[in-house]
Protein backbone atom coordinates (compact mmCIF):
# COMPACT_ATOMS: atom_id res chain seq x y z
CA UNK A 1 0.00 0.00 0.00
CA UNK A 2 2.77 2.67 0.91
CA UNK A 3 3.53 2.44 -2.94
CA UNK A 4 0.21 2.84 -4.74
CA UNK A 5 0.86 6.56 -5.26
CA UNK A 6 3.56 5.57 -7.95
CA UNK A 7 1.28 3.15 -9.82
CA UNK A 8 -2.22 4.52 -9.94
CA UNK A 9 -2.90 6.85 -12.86
CA UNK A 10 -3.87 9.94 -12.45
CA UNK A 11 -6.74 10.11 -15.22
CA UNK A 12 -7.79 6.66 -13.55
CA UNK A 13 -8.63 8.37 -10.33
CA UNK A 14 -10.91 11.14 -12.14
CA UNK A 15 -12.64 8.83 -14.13
CA UNK A 16 -13.22 6.34 -11.32
CA UNK A 17 -14.67 9.25 -9.23
CA UNK A 18 -17.04 10.80 -12.14
CA UNK A 19 -18.50 7.20 -13.02
CA UNK A 20 -19.32 6.60 -9.63
CA UNK A 21 -20.81 9.97 -8.66
CA UNK A 22 -22.91 9.14 -12.60
CA UNK A 23 -24.60 6.23 -10.92
CA UNK A 24 -24.79 7.14 -7.47
CA UNK A 25 -26.89 10.14 -9.25
CA UNK A 26 -29.03 8.34 -11.54
CA UNK A 27 -29.59 5.69 -8.72
CA UNK A 28 -30.69 8.13 -6.28
CA UNK A 29 -33.35 9.80 -9.15
CA UNK A 30 -35.28 6.41 -8.60
CA UNK A 31 -35.17 5.59 -4.81
CA UNK A 32 -36.39 8.12 -3.14
CA UNK A 33 -39.78 7.96 -5.12
CA UNK A 34 -40.01 4.42 -4.07
CA UNK A 35 -39.66 5.19 -0.33
CA UNK A 36 -42.01 7.82 -0.51
CA UNK A 37 -44.90 6.14 -2.43
CA UNK A 38 -44.20 3.29 -0.67
CA UNK A 39 -45.44 5.34 2.29
CA UNK A 40 -48.22 6.84 0.72
CA UNK A 41 -49.30 3.60 -0.98
CA UNK A 42 -49.51 1.89 2.93
CA UNK A 43 -51.84 4.70 3.98
CA UNK A 44 -54.14 4.46 1.28
CA UNK A 45 -54.42 1.21 1.27
CA UNK A 46 -55.01 0.80 5.10
CA UNK A 47 -58.14 3.09 4.24
CA UNK A 48 -59.45 0.75 1.80
CA UNK A 49 -58.91 -2.19 4.28
CA UNK A 50 -60.86 -0.50 6.81
CA UNK A 51 -63.88 0.17 4.63
CA UNK A 52 -63.36 -2.94 3.31
CA UNK A 53 -63.74 -4.64 6.63
CA UNK A 54 -66.58 -2.61 7.63
CA UNK A 55 -68.72 -3.39 4.61
CA UNK A 56 -67.96 -6.86 5.43
CA UNK A 57 -68.66 -6.94 8.90
CA UNK A 58 -72.77 -4.97 8.07
CA UNK A 59 -70.81 -1.47 9.22
CA UNK A 60 -71.73 0.20 5.82
CA UNK A 61 -73.50 -1.10 2.82
CA UNK A 62 -71.39 1.46 0.77
CA UNK A 63 -69.61 -0.32 -1.55
CA UNK A 64 -68.54 2.49 -4.17
CA UNK A 65 -66.45 4.11 -1.22
CA UNK A 66 -64.46 0.65 -1.01
CA UNK A 67 -63.85 -0.04 -4.44
CA UNK A 68 -62.69 3.93 -4.77
CA UNK A 69 -59.78 3.39 -2.35
CA UNK A 70 -58.90 -0.15 -3.94
CA UNK A 71 -58.51 1.04 -7.29
CA UNK A 72 -56.87 4.62 -6.06
CA UNK A 73 -54.63 2.12 -4.35
CA UNK A 74 -53.99 0.14 -7.41
CA UNK A 75 -53.28 2.65 -9.13
CA UNK A 76 -50.47 4.19 -7.29
CA UNK A 77 -48.57 0.55 -6.47
CA UNK A 78 -48.86 0.69 -10.45
CA UNK A 79 -46.62 3.88 -10.51
CA UNK A 80 -44.57 1.97 -7.92
CA UNK A 81 -43.80 -0.66 -9.39
CA UNK A 82 -42.61 1.29 -12.04
CA UNK A 83 -40.09 2.91 -10.42
CA UNK A 84 -39.07 0.28 -8.26
CA UNK A 85 -37.71 -1.99 -11.40
CA UNK A 86 -35.53 0.72 -12.45
CA UNK A 87 -34.08 1.50 -9.41
CA UNK A 88 -32.80 -2.58 -8.49
CA UNK A 89 -30.62 -1.98 -11.94
CA UNK A 90 -28.91 1.27 -11.34
CA UNK A 91 -28.83 -0.12 -7.35
CA UNK A 92 -27.16 -3.42 -9.11
CA UNK A 93 -24.39 -1.78 -11.08
CA UNK A 94 -23.71 0.65 -8.17
CA UNK A 95 -22.64 -1.76 -5.87
CA UNK A 96 -20.19 -3.88 -8.30
CA UNK A 97 -18.24 -0.70 -8.65
CA UNK A 98 -16.67 -0.99 -5.33
CA UNK A 99 -15.08 -3.97 -6.53
CA UNK A 100 -13.88 -2.74 -10.28
CA UNK A 101 -12.95 0.88 -9.63
CA UNK A 102 -12.18 0.71 -6.14
CA UNK A 103 -10.73 -2.78 -5.30
CA UNK A 104 -7.96 -1.00 -2.95
CA UNK A 105 -10.98 0.37 -1.19
CA UNK A 106 -12.50 -2.61 -0.84
CA UNK A 107 -9.61 -4.69 0.24
CA UNK A 108 -8.78 -2.35 3.03
CA UNK A 109 -11.95 -1.61 4.52
CA UNK A 110 -14.15 -4.37 3.25
CA UNK A 111 -14.65 -6.80 6.01
CA UNK A 112 -16.41 -3.93 7.37
CA UNK A 113 -17.85 -2.10 4.84
CA UNK A 114 -19.27 -5.12 2.93
CA UNK A 115 -21.35 -6.58 6.18
CA UNK A 116 -23.92 -3.76 5.75
CA UNK A 117 -23.89 -4.31 1.66
CA UNK A 118 -24.44 -8.09 2.10
CA UNK A 119 -27.27 -7.84 4.79
CA UNK A 120 -29.18 -5.10 2.40
CA UNK A 121 -28.51 -7.60 -0.43
CA UNK A 122 -30.04 -10.82 1.38
CA UNK A 123 -32.76 -9.75 3.92
CA UNK A 124 -33.60 -6.45 2.49
CA UNK A 125 -34.17 -6.89 -1.14
CA UNK A 126 -35.22 -10.26 -1.33
CA UNK A 127 -37.90 -8.91 1.69
CA UNK A 128 -38.83 -6.62 -0.51
CA UNK A 129 -38.59 -8.54 -3.47
CA UNK A 130 -40.80 -10.92 -2.33
CA UNK A 131 -43.54 -9.29 -1.54
CA UNK A 132 -43.65 -6.94 -4.00
CA UNK A 133 -45.23 -10.27 -6.00
CA UNK A 134 -47.64 -10.43 -3.86
CA UNK A 135 -48.47 -6.31 -3.74
CA UNK A 136 -49.10 -6.81 -7.49
CA UNK A 137 -50.57 -10.18 -8.17
CA UNK A 138 -52.13 -11.07 -5.22
CA UNK A 139 -55.21 -8.71 -5.04
CA UNK A 140 -57.60 -11.87 -5.64
CA UNK A 141 -55.28 -14.70 -4.65
CA UNK A 142 -54.98 -13.70 -0.57
CA UNK A 143 -57.36 -12.01 1.62
CA UNK A 144 -57.56 -8.26 2.46
CA UNK A 145 -55.18 -8.27 5.71
CA UNK A 146 -52.43 -10.75 4.24
CA UNK A 147 -52.09 -7.75 0.53
CA UNK A 148 -52.27 -5.27 3.28
CA UNK A 149 -49.56 -6.21 5.35
CA UNK A 150 -47.47 -7.80 1.89
CA UNK A 151 -47.73 -3.44 0.51
CA UNK A 152 -46.49 -2.20 3.86
CA UNK A 153 -43.75 -4.84 4.30
CA UNK A 154 -42.62 -3.96 0.09
CA UNK A 155 -42.61 -0.93 1.74
CA UNK A 156 -40.84 -1.86 4.59
CA UNK A 157 -37.98 -3.91 3.29
CA UNK A 158 -36.94 -0.98 0.65
CA UNK A 159 -36.70 1.30 3.35
CA UNK A 160 -34.64 -1.38 5.59
CA UNK A 161 -32.38 -1.55 2.48
CA UNK A 162 -31.91 1.86 2.19
CA UNK A 163 -30.59 1.80 6.10
CA UNK A 164 -27.95 -0.80 5.40
CA UNK A 165 -26.53 1.10 2.37
CA UNK A 166 -26.56 4.18 4.49
CA UNK A 167 -24.96 2.62 7.54
CA UNK A 168 -22.47 1.69 5.06
CA UNK A 169 -22.07 5.35 3.83
CA UNK A 170 -22.25 6.74 7.28
CA UNK A 171 -19.18 4.51 8.11
CA UNK A 172 -17.79 6.36 5.34
CA UNK A 173 -18.27 9.50 6.75
CA UNK A 174 -17.17 8.56 9.97
CA UNK A 175 -15.18 5.26 10.55
CA UNK A 176 -16.11 3.31 13.83
CA UNK A 177 -16.06 -0.07 15.48
CA UNK A 178 -13.04 -1.38 13.25
CA UNK A 179 -9.23 -1.95 13.97
CA UNK A 180 -6.88 -1.87 11.88
CA UNK A 181 -4.23 -5.16 11.71
CA UNK A 182 -1.05 -4.96 10.29
CA UNK A 183 -0.86 -8.93 9.87
CA UNK A 184 -3.24 -8.83 7.10
CA UNK A 185 -3.23 -4.97 5.98
CA UNK A 186 -7.05 -4.88 6.41
CA UNK A 187 -9.21 -2.93 8.92
CA UNK A 188 -11.61 -5.19 10.97
CA UNK A 189 -14.51 -5.03 12.68
CA UNK A 190 -14.59 -5.22 16.33
CA UNK A 191 -18.25 -4.13 17.16
CA UNK A 192 -21.14 -4.43 14.41
CA UNK A 193 -23.49 -2.41 16.92
CA UNK A 194 -21.34 0.14 16.34
CA UNK A 195 -21.32 0.07 12.90
CA UNK A 196 -25.17 -0.65 12.44
CA UNK A 197 -25.91 1.93 14.81
CA UNK A 198 -23.18 4.36 14.95
CA UNK A 199 -25.45 7.97 15.49
CA UNK A 200 -23.82 9.22 12.25
CA UNK A 201 -25.91 6.80 10.38
CA UNK A 202 -28.75 6.99 12.45
CA UNK A 203 -28.80 10.74 11.78
CA UNK A 204 -28.09 9.92 7.91
CA UNK A 205 -31.03 7.34 7.67
CA UNK A 206 -33.75 9.62 9.40
CA UNK A 207 -32.66 12.93 7.19
CA UNK A 208 -32.60 10.68 3.76
CA UNK A 209 -35.51 8.74 4.43
CA UNK A 210 -37.96 11.58 5.49
CA UNK A 211 -36.64 13.83 2.75
CA UNK A 212 -37.80 10.95 0.02
CA UNK A 213 -40.82 11.29 1.69
CA UNK A 214 -40.93 14.80 0.79
CA UNK A 215 -40.27 13.47 -3.01
CA UNK A 216 -42.79 10.92 -2.72
CA UNK A 217 -45.69 13.57 -1.49
CA UNK A 218 -44.59 15.94 -4.14
CA UNK A 219 -45.36 13.73 -6.85
CA UNK A 220 -48.06 12.59 -5.53
CA UNK A 221 -49.44 16.21 -5.52
CA UNK A 222 -47.96 16.90 -9.15
CA UNK A 223 -50.27 14.47 -10.78
CA UNK A 224 -53.05 14.84 -8.84
CA UNK A 225 -52.94 18.47 -9.86
CA UNK A 226 -52.67 17.15 -13.36
CA UNK A 227 -55.48 15.07 -13.18
CA UNK A 228 -57.72 18.23 -11.67
CA UNK A 229 -55.81 20.66 -14.33
CA UNK A 230 -57.24 18.12 -16.79
CA UNK A 231 -60.85 17.93 -14.37
CA UNK A 232 -60.28 14.57 -14.83
CA UNK A 233 -60.27 11.55 -12.06
CA UNK A 234 -61.28 14.55 -9.32
CA UNK A 235 -62.24 12.93 -6.45
CA UNK A 236 -58.99 10.47 -7.05
CA UNK A 237 -56.85 13.42 -7.13
CA UNK A 238 -58.94 15.15 -4.02
CA UNK A 239 -58.24 12.19 -1.58
CA UNK A 240 -54.60 11.80 -3.08
CA UNK A 241 -53.76 15.62 -2.45
CA UNK A 242 -55.33 15.04 1.59
CA UNK A 243 -52.54 12.02 2.31
CA UNK A 244 -49.64 13.36 0.45
CA UNK A 245 -50.32 16.87 1.89
CA UNK A 246 -50.00 15.37 5.47
CA UNK A 247 -46.87 12.74 4.56
CA UNK A 248 -45.42 15.76 2.89
CA UNK A 249 -45.31 18.53 5.82
CA UNK A 250 -44.49 15.86 8.66
CA UNK A 251 -41.65 14.75 6.51
CA UNK A 252 -40.51 18.27 5.90
CA UNK A 253 -40.69 19.42 9.14
CA UNK A 254 -38.82 16.03 10.36
CA UNK A 255 -35.93 16.88 7.69
CA UNK A 256 -35.42 20.14 9.13
CA UNK A 257 -35.16 18.57 12.48
CA UNK A 258 -32.66 15.81 11.63
CA UNK A 259 -30.99 17.76 9.26
CA UNK A 260 -29.94 19.62 12.73
CA UNK A 261 -28.98 16.77 14.20
CA UNK A 262 -26.62 15.60 10.91
CA UNK A 263 -25.46 19.21 10.80
CA UNK A 264 -24.12 18.92 14.48
CA UNK A 265 -22.79 15.06 13.96
CA UNK A 266 -20.75 17.12 10.59
CA UNK A 267 -19.21 19.74 12.64
CA UNK A 268 -18.12 17.12 15.30
CA UNK A 269 -16.40 14.46 12.84
CA UNK A 270 -15.92 16.64 9.58
CA UNK A 271 -15.58 20.01 10.41
CA UNK A 272 -13.66 20.79 6.98
CA UNK A 273 -16.98 19.60 5.36
CA UNK A 274 -19.09 22.13 7.19
CA UNK A 275 -16.66 24.90 6.98
CA UNK A 276 -16.83 24.01 3.38
CA UNK A 277 -20.37 24.10 3.56
CA UNK A 278 -20.40 27.51 4.90
CA UNK A 279 -17.61 28.91 2.69
CA UNK A 280 -16.21 29.85 6.48
CA UNK A 281 -12.26 30.11 6.32
CA UNK A 282 -11.76 31.80 10.00
CA UNK A 283 -13.96 30.68 12.59
CA UNK A 284 -13.73 30.72 15.98
CA UNK A 285 -17.26 31.73 18.11
CA UNK A 286 -20.42 33.25 17.61
CA UNK A 287 -20.37 32.16 14.55
CA UNK A 288 -23.43 33.18 12.45
CA UNK A 289 -25.04 31.01 10.08
CA UNK A 290 -24.74 32.47 6.14
CA UNK A 291 -27.40 33.27 4.23
CA UNK A 292 -25.89 34.33 1.38
CA UNK A 293 -22.81 35.72 0.38
CA UNK A 294 -20.56 35.69 -2.74
CA UNK A 295 -18.75 32.55 -3.66
CA UNK A 296 -17.86 31.94 -7.51
CA UNK A 297 -19.30 28.92 -8.39
CA UNK A 298 -16.30 28.01 -10.57
CA UNK A 299 -13.35 28.17 -8.65
CA UNK A 300 -12.02 27.72 -5.26
CA UNK A 301 -12.07 30.96 -3.39
CA UNK A 302 -8.76 32.36 -1.66
CA UNK A 303 -9.77 31.20 1.67
CA UNK A 304 -5.83 31.94 2.84
CA UNK A 305 -6.15 35.65 1.30
CA UNK A 306 -9.90 36.39 2.59
CA UNK A 307 -10.92 36.95 5.98
CA UNK A 308 -14.80 35.91 4.60
CA UNK A 309 -16.65 35.53 1.60
CA UNK A 310 -17.48 38.96 -0.25
CA UNK A 311 -20.80 40.28 0.45
CA UNK A 312 -21.72 37.96 3.09
CA UNK A 313 -24.86 38.20 5.12
CA UNK A 314 -25.40 35.94 7.94
CA UNK A 315 -27.93 35.29 11.11
CA UNK A 316 -25.94 35.88 14.20
CA UNK A 317 -25.20 33.23 16.19
CA UNK A 318 -27.11 30.33 14.04
CA UNK A 319 -23.84 28.36 13.24
CA UNK A 320 -22.92 28.03 16.36
CA UNK A 321 -26.38 26.66 18.00
CA UNK A 322 -26.22 24.28 14.33
CA UNK A 323 -22.89 22.87 15.01
CA UNK A 324 -22.83 23.18 19.09
CA UNK A 325 -26.43 24.07 20.36
CA UNK A 326 -24.21 26.48 22.17
CA UNK A 327 -25.04 30.56 20.44
CA UNK A 328 -21.30 31.04 21.59
CA UNK A 329 -20.10 27.43 20.63
CA UNK A 330 -16.92 27.48 18.50
CA UNK A 331 -16.71 26.41 15.36
CA UNK A 332 -13.37 25.94 13.30
CA UNK A 333 -13.32 27.38 9.70
CA UNK A 334 -10.94 26.24 7.55
CA UNK A 335 -7.68 28.05 8.05
CA UNK A 336 -8.40 27.12 11.65
CA UNK A 337 -8.52 23.46 10.52
CA UNK A 338 -5.42 23.77 8.29
CA UNK A 339 -3.26 25.23 10.68
CA UNK A 340 -4.51 23.79 14.06
CA UNK A 341 -6.73 25.44 16.61
CA UNK A 342 -7.44 25.32 20.42
CA UNK A 343 -11.13 25.34 21.18
CA UNK A 344 -12.02 27.27 24.36
CA UNK A 345 -13.05 24.29 26.62
CA UNK A 346 -9.04 23.57 25.68
CA UNK A 347 -9.09 20.49 23.21
CA UNK A 348 -6.38 20.76 20.81
CA UNK A 349 -6.63 19.82 17.07
CA UNK A 350 -3.27 19.13 15.56
CA UNK A 351 -2.53 21.09 12.21
CA UNK A 352 -2.64 19.10 8.81
CA UNK A 353 0.90 19.30 8.45
CA UNK A 354 1.66 17.68 11.73
CA UNK A 355 -1.23 15.06 10.62
CA UNK A 356 0.42 14.67 7.73
CA UNK A 357 4.19 14.10 9.72
CA UNK A 358 2.13 11.50 12.12
CA UNK A 359 0.40 9.89 9.12
CA UNK A 360 4.05 9.04 7.72
CA UNK A 361 5.26 7.89 10.63
CA UNK A 362 2.26 5.43 11.13
CA UNK A 363 3.18 4.36 7.42
CA UNK A 364 6.62 4.00 7.93
CA UNK A 365 6.12 1.89 11.33
CA UNK A 366 3.83 -0.29 9.26
CA UNK A 367 6.31 -0.97 6.45
CA UNK A 368 9.48 -1.53 9.07
CA UNK A 369 6.71 -3.67 11.44
CA UNK A 370 5.90 -6.32 8.66
CA UNK A 371 9.75 -6.23 7.48
CA UNK A 372 10.85 -7.28 10.89
CA UNK A 373 8.46 -9.82 11.32
CA UNK A 374 8.95 -11.56 7.69
CA UNK A 375 12.83 -11.63 8.65
CA UNK A 376 11.91 -13.46 12.39
CA UNK A 377 12.64 -10.16 14.28
CA UNK A 378 12.53 -10.22 18.60
CA UNK A 379 8.91 -9.70 20.44
CA UNK A 380 10.17 -6.41 21.67
CA UNK A 381 11.43 -4.38 18.49
CA UNK A 382 7.73 -5.56 16.48
CA UNK A 383 5.82 -4.19 20.37
CA UNK A 384 7.93 -1.10 19.61
CA UNK A 385 6.84 -0.92 16.23
CA UNK A 386 3.11 -1.64 16.78
CA UNK A 387 3.47 0.84 19.84
CA UNK A 388 4.55 3.58 17.29
CA UNK A 389 1.87 2.43 14.28
CA UNK A 390 -0.96 2.40 16.71
CA UNK A 391 0.03 5.75 18.03
CA UNK A 392 -0.39 7.57 15.03
CA UNK A 393 -2.60 5.21 13.70
CA UNK A 394 -5.51 7.87 14.00
CA UNK A 395 -3.69 9.63 11.00
CA UNK A 396 -2.60 6.90 8.92
CA UNK A 397 -4.64 7.96 6.03
CA UNK A 398 -2.94 11.76 6.28
CA UNK A 399 0.84 10.20 5.52
CA UNK A 400 -0.65 10.18 1.43
CA UNK A 401 -1.39 13.83 1.29
CA UNK A 402 1.33 15.68 -0.41
CA UNK A 403 -0.20 19.08 -0.13
CA UNK A 404 -2.33 20.19 2.94
CA UNK A 405 -4.45 21.98 0.36
CA UNK A 406 -5.40 18.64 -0.96
CA UNK A 407 -7.97 18.25 2.02
CA UNK A 408 -10.28 21.23 1.21
CA UNK A 409 -13.40 20.19 -0.70
CA UNK A 410 -14.39 22.31 -3.42
CA UNK A 411 -15.97 25.05 -1.74
CA UNK A 412 -18.36 26.39 -4.49
CA UNK A 413 -20.53 23.06 -4.90
CA UNK A 414 -21.17 22.42 -0.93
CA UNK A 415 -21.56 25.93 -0.27
CA UNK A 416 -24.81 26.28 -3.05
CA UNK A 417 -25.47 23.13 -3.09
CA UNK A 418 -26.23 23.47 0.81
CA UNK A 419 -28.23 26.44 -0.05
CA UNK A 420 -30.28 24.70 -2.60
CA UNK A 421 -31.15 21.91 -0.30
CA UNK A 422 -32.07 24.20 2.78
CA UNK A 423 -33.92 26.72 0.63
CA UNK A 424 -36.00 24.34 -0.93
CA UNK A 425 -36.58 22.57 2.19
CA UNK A 426 -38.11 25.59 3.64
CA UNK A 427 -40.72 25.93 0.35
CA UNK A 428 -42.05 22.58 0.60
CA UNK A 429 -42.81 23.47 4.40
CA UNK A 430 -45.08 26.65 3.49
CA UNK A 431 -46.55 24.49 0.24
CA UNK A 432 -47.36 21.49 1.96
CA UNK A 433 -48.48 23.79 5.09
CA UNK A 434 -50.85 25.76 2.67
CA UNK A 435 -52.03 23.07 0.46
CA UNK A 436 -53.42 21.30 4.32
CA UNK A 437 -54.99 24.87 5.85
CA UNK A 438 -56.81 24.93 2.05
CA UNK A 439 -57.63 21.13 1.66
CA UNK A 440 -59.22 20.23 4.63
CA UNK A 441 -61.31 23.48 5.30
CA UNK A 442 -59.75 24.04 9.11
CA UNK A 443 -62.83 26.10 10.26
CA UNK A 444 -61.41 29.70 10.51
CA UNK A 445 -57.76 29.32 9.72
CA UNK A 446 -58.28 28.13 6.29
CA UNK A 447 -60.97 30.68 5.84
CA UNK A 448 -58.35 33.60 6.92
CA UNK A 449 -55.83 31.53 4.56
CA UNK A 450 -57.93 31.65 2.17
CA UNK A 451 -58.45 35.33 2.20
CA UNK A 452 -54.97 36.18 2.64
CA UNK A 453 -53.95 34.65 -0.61
CA UNK A 454 -56.94 35.90 -2.24
CA UNK A 455 -55.97 39.32 -0.93
CA UNK A 456 -52.28 38.98 -2.69
CA UNK A 457 -53.42 37.56 -5.77
CA UNK A 458 -52.90 33.65 -5.19
CA UNK A 459 -56.48 33.21 -5.03
CA UNK A 460 -59.78 34.48 -7.15
CA UNK A 461 -61.49 36.99 -5.11
CA UNK A 462 -64.60 34.90 -6.05
CA UNK A 463 -62.96 31.50 -4.51
CA UNK A 464 -62.52 32.86 -1.34
CA UNK A 465 -65.28 31.67 0.54
CA UNK A 466 -66.19 29.66 -2.07
CA UNK A 467 -63.10 27.29 -2.55
CA UNK A 468 -62.44 24.70 -4.35
CA UNK A 469 -59.27 22.88 -5.02
CA UNK A 470 -60.44 21.67 -8.47
CA UNK A 471 -62.17 25.24 -10.02
CA UNK A 472 -58.10 27.01 -9.77
CA UNK A 473 -56.43 29.06 -12.52
CA UNK A 474 -54.21 26.35 -13.98
CA UNK A 475 -51.62 27.84 -13.32
CA UNK A 476 -51.61 26.72 -9.40
CA UNK A 477 -51.55 23.16 -10.69
CA UNK A 478 -48.74 24.45 -13.54
CA UNK A 479 -46.83 25.35 -10.90
CA UNK A 480 -47.57 22.18 -8.10
CA UNK A 481 -46.10 20.01 -11.14
CA UNK A 482 -43.09 22.23 -11.39
CA UNK A 483 -42.14 21.34 -8.07
CA UNK A 484 -41.27 17.87 -9.00
CA UNK A 485 -37.96 18.70 -10.82
CA UNK A 486 -36.84 21.17 -7.79
CA UNK A 487 -37.42 18.60 -5.61
CA UNK A 488 -34.73 15.89 -7.09
CA UNK A 489 -32.63 19.17 -7.50
CA UNK A 490 -33.00 19.73 -3.74
CA UNK A 491 -32.34 15.79 -3.00
CA UNK A 492 -29.49 15.57 -5.27
CA UNK A 493 -27.80 18.72 -3.76
CA UNK A 494 -27.64 16.71 -0.53
CA UNK A 495 -26.22 13.98 -1.69
CA UNK A 496 -23.56 16.54 -3.54
CA UNK A 497 -22.88 18.61 -0.22
CA UNK A 498 -22.66 14.59 2.02
CA UNK A 499 -19.88 13.21 -0.89
CA UNK A 500 -17.94 16.36 -2.50
CA UNK A 501 -17.69 17.43 1.44
CA UNK A 502 -15.65 14.22 2.63
CA UNK A 503 -13.46 14.46 -0.13
CA UNK A 504 -10.18 13.46 -0.93
CA UNK A 505 -11.56 10.67 1.68
CA UNK A 506 -12.89 7.41 0.91
CA UNK A 507 -13.35 6.92 4.30
CA UNK A 508 -12.73 9.44 6.98
CA UNK A 509 -8.94 10.66 7.53
CA UNK A 510 -8.11 6.96 6.49
CA UNK A 511 -7.96 6.33 3.02
CA UNK A 512 -7.60 9.49 0.12
CA UNK A 513 -9.46 8.48 -2.97
CA UNK A 514 -6.18 7.91 -4.96
CA UNK A 515 -5.48 5.35 -2.45
CA UNK A 516 -8.35 3.53 -2.71
CA UNK A 517 -8.63 3.37 -6.79
CA UNK A 518 -7.82 0.31 -8.77
CA UNK A 519 -5.31 0.09 -10.55
CA UNK A 520 -6.99 0.46 -14.43
CA UNK A 521 -6.21 2.22 -17.25
CA UNK A 522 -8.16 5.54 -17.41
CA UNK A 523 -9.66 4.50 -20.83
CA UNK A 524 -10.95 1.79 -19.70
CA UNK A 525 -13.04 3.89 -17.07
CA UNK A 526 -13.25 6.70 -19.62
CA UNK A 527 -15.32 3.88 -22.07
CA UNK A 528 -17.67 2.68 -19.10
CA UNK A 529 -18.37 6.28 -18.08
CA UNK A 530 -19.65 6.82 -21.43
CA UNK A 531 -21.77 3.12 -21.73
CA UNK A 532 -23.76 3.80 -18.26
CA UNK A 533 -24.26 7.33 -19.16
CA UNK A 534 -26.30 6.30 -22.41
CA UNK A 535 -28.16 3.38 -20.71
CA UNK A 536 -28.59 5.20 -17.36
CA UNK A 537 -30.00 7.70 -19.80
CA UNK A 538 -32.05 5.28 -21.89
CA UNK A 539 -33.71 3.81 -18.54
CA UNK A 540 -34.48 7.27 -17.44
CA UNK A 541 -36.32 8.03 -20.07
CA UNK A 542 -37.79 4.98 -20.59
CA UNK A 543 -38.96 5.39 -17.27
CA UNK A 544 -40.40 8.72 -17.60
CA UNK A 545 -42.38 7.29 -20.97
CA UNK A 546 -44.10 4.72 -19.04
CA UNK A 547 -44.94 6.89 -16.26
CA UNK A 548 -46.98 9.81 -17.82
CA UNK A 549 -48.52 6.86 -20.38
CA UNK A 550 -49.84 5.20 -16.89
CA UNK A 551 -51.06 8.26 -15.79
CA UNK A 552 -52.30 8.93 -18.84
CA UNK A 553 -54.67 6.00 -18.80
CA UNK A 554 -55.62 6.89 -14.56
CA UNK A 555 -57.13 4.16 -12.51
CA UNK A 556 -59.23 2.86 -15.04
CA UNK A 557 -56.05 0.93 -16.61
CA UNK A 558 -55.87 -1.34 -12.87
Amino acid sequence: MTNLLLNIDAGTIDWSRAQFALTAIYHWLFVPLTLGLALIMGIMETIYYRKQKALVSGQTADTSSADFWRKMSQFWQRLFGINFAMGVATGIILEFEFGTNWSNYSWFVGDIFGAPLAIEGIIAFFMESTFVAVMYFGWKKVSAGFHLASTWLTGLGATFSAWWILVANAWMQCPVGCEFNPDTMRNEMVSFLDVALSPFAVGKFCHTVTSAWIIGAVFVVAVSSWYLWKRREVQLAKESIKIAAVVGLIASLSAALTGHVSGQQVAKAQPMKLAAMEALYNGGTDQGLTAVAWVNPFEQPAYEKEAEAPLKIDMPYALSIMATDDPHGYVPGINDILRGYTTPDGHVEPSIDEKINRGQQAITALAAYRKAKKEGADEATLKTLLSTLNENMPYFGYGYIKDKHDIVPYVPVNFWAFRVMVGMGVVFIVFFAVILLLTFRIPYVSVITRRVLASVGLLPETEADTYDIARLPSWHYICAIALVPLAYVASESGWLVAEFGRQPWTSQDMMPTWVAVSDLHSSSVMLTFFIFLVLFTVLLGVEINILLKQIKKGPSAS
